[in-house]
């Protein structure tokens, strides 16, 4: 009997709009393909999620990628608010499971700079009855460490739990732990999938 639905934040919640947002700033397509290639695309964003690098280590690891763009850089990770945007359907859809009974969690990959310079888009975050952010972890999707810890955080049973992500590989690491699991591609058929569970 399924009794929690968990989800993921980045293109499940919320939108992670790296490209729009680092057009924002003008930048041509040379120096727009320089930046994702020497940040968002580098193994270092991973590294950003996981919360062991301070904001400056991790700045000029991206400089070290491609120096060449270090103004853009620079530029770019003053501030990243409006790199996440949060969906419309957020906050009602939490609302509408958890009038039906369900809890309601969030597993996400975050780091702490986009917690603290996005937080606006994360209002749905209050909504929720917890969540375990990766930065504050210290661990990153799809280990398995991090299912587990939202189980025994929160007194979950991953048997009662459908865990909801945009990204294959997560969604196949809680089903290895035991939860059910959907790989989001629209909020419909999201919702579709997720009546059958429960």
């Amino acid at each position: 009997m399924i009794k929690n639905i968990v989800f993921d934040i980045g293109n499940v919640l919320a939108g992670f709009n790296w490209r729009e947002f680092y057009k924002s700033f003008g930048f041509t397509d040379e120096i727009f393909e320089k930046l994702a290639d020497a940040t968002v695309k580098s193994s270092l964003w991973n590294e950003m999620d996981r919360g062991k690098m301070s904001d400056d280590e991790l700045l000029n690891g991206f400089i070290a990628n491609d120096p060449s763009i270090e103004v853009e850089i620079r530029q770019v990770f003053s501030n990243i608010k409006g790199m996440i945007l949060r969906y419309d359907y957020a906050v009602p859809w939490i609302k509408e499971l958890k009038h039906r009974g369900y809890g309601v969690y969030v597993i996400s990959n975050f780091a702490q700079k986009a917690y603290n310079e996005c937080i606006d888009a994360l209002d749905f975050l209050e909504e929720t009855d917890g969540a375990i952010l990766s930065y504050q972890v210290k661990l990153i999707k799809p280990a398995p460490e991090i299912y587990q810890l939202l189980c025994s955080q929160y007194s979950l049973k991953a048997q009662e739990c459908v865990f909801i992500d945009d990204m294959e590989k997560n969604v196949e690491a809680a089903r290895k732990e035991g939860m059910k699991g959907i790989v989001f591609h629209t909020l419909l058929q999201a919702k579709e999938e997720l009546e059958k569970f429960l």
